[in-house]
């Protein structure tokens, strides 16, 4: 299941019509796998889904409350399931330069940087952030459900280099996250966790060592959620045991665990694209407003570097943001149009009005009160301000093209 597959299903959206016929697959279900804090969920009461052959908590109250604590409080991630591949070697920062989109060779140690890896057509295999831990030293952390294909990809092209060493290292780690306004104050008070330097000196998408308890962990000031945070890779044997001191320091701070609907919720308000909705091996970076991810103007090559110059078709549709009044939200795969009125039915079958764009994602946001989607329009169609409509299973609900993201933490 793709990252896209199962926001689909967490958040209902309406399934496509079944043909009535069953299909069998031959291929062996691979065995589930566990986060290392696995029991740890269990003995919250947590949801599970299976996201990319991991069973995952899904929420372990509601959605709702879950989305408000990390909005005013904190909450706490379990993200054991990322993708986590070491790059080392002389050539680390070379190496990386050819095979993503970015210039991470001139990133400073103990810094972190959001990339992309293309494919030769200058689509989107994944998207990634990478951390420099070291003069030769790199963390790139992959999602989930790409970990193979970015594996393979970055495996593949590290052939053009004889001094770097890629190695999957994702099973050793284990992945927390402490998201929202508190997340400071609670690993300050966290027992056990003793940093290098004061966490109010690192800044976002920086990093710091720290061990707990004896272990090493690496702290980055990074998070998907548009709040401040902080993401915590320490190796899978003391994720439990980190896991405990975090939610006991964070009780009297309003910290409760939080599962990856709530995280999907939060990223959609902060207008952080999702692979599978929002990005995809035939998504151009410029399509989706990362075009300055692509750094055309770093002189080694890199993969998709000329496909990224010629660009897309200036017709190709552009990511948009789009809110609503009410309470009937778009949700991914729903057309859009740029007309109140519904085509007949000798219209639809003859394919005579084609929709203006169509929803990556959406949701009723939770901290705004209104449905937000984002969206990818005909072009004629994106400029802020433009009304469109939405087809919510057969109305046409009116929408207004904003600029992303819909929330920022200094516009409440």
């Amino acid at each position: 299941m793709t990252e896209g597959e199962f926001y689909r299903a967490a958040h209902r959206a309406c399934p496509p019509p079944s043909t009535g016929e069953l299909v069998s697959d031959p291929r062996p279900t691979p065995p589930a796998r566990f986060s290392p804090l696995h029991d740890v969920h269990v003995a919250a009461g947590a949801a599970f889904t299976d996201f990319a052959g991991w069973q995952m908590p899904v929420r372990y109250t509601s959605d709702l409350a879950e989305h408000r604590a990390v909005r005013t409080a904190a909450g706490l991630f379990d993200l054991s399931h990322m993708a986590e591949v070491g790059v080392t070697g002389p050539d680390a920062g070379a190496f990386l330069d050819y095979a993503l989109a970015g210039r991470l060779s001139g990133i400073a140690v103990m810094q972190a940087k959001y990339s992309l890896l293309l494919n030769e057509a200058g689509g989107v295999v994944d998207d990634l952030v990478v951390y420099r831990t070291g003069e030769h030293e790199f963390l790139v952390v992959a999602n989930a459900g790409n970990r193979e294909a970015a594996v393979q990809a970055l495996t593949e092209r590290a052939t053009e280099f004889e001094a770097v060493s890629v190695e999957d290292v994702s099973d050793r780690i284990a992945l927390v996250a402490v998201q929202g306004p508190a997340a400071r104050a609670i690993l300050e008070a966290t027992e056990g966790l003793a940093t290098d330097e004061s966490l109010s000196s690192v800044r976002y998408y920086r990093t710091t060592s720290a061990t707990f308890r004896g272990g090493s962990v690496l702290i980055a000031r990074t998070g998907y959620t548009g709040e401040d945070g902080f993401e915590l890779y320490v190796d899978a044997p003391d994720a439990p045991e980190l896991w405990g001191a975090l939610a006991a320091a964070g009780r009297g701070h309003g910290l409760i665990p939080a599962g990856l609907a709530a995280r999907d919720t939060l990223r959609l308000e902060a207008g952080m694209p999702l692979y599978g909705h929002e990005l995809g091996p035939d998504t151009f970076p410029a399509q989706a407003g990362l075009g300055g991810v692509v750094a055309l103007g770093k002189a080694s090559d890199f993969v998709g570097r000329r496909a990224s110059e010629h660009g897309p078709d200036p017709a190709a549709r552009v990511l948009v943001g789009l809110v609503s009044e009410g309470r009937r939200a778009g949700r991914a795969g729903y057309p859009v149009y740029d007309s109140a009125d519904a085509e007949s039915v000798f219209e639809a079958l003859e394919g005579m009005v084609s929709p203006a764009g169509v929803i990556t994602s959406g949701a009723l946001s939770p901290t705004l009160g209104h449905p937000i989607a984002m969206a990818y329009v005909d072009p004629s169609v994106a400029a802020v301000g433009t009304g469109l409509f939405v087809d919510v299973r057969g109305t046409r609900i009116p929408a207004t093209v904003v600029r992303l993201p819909f929330y920022t933490r200094a516009a409440l």
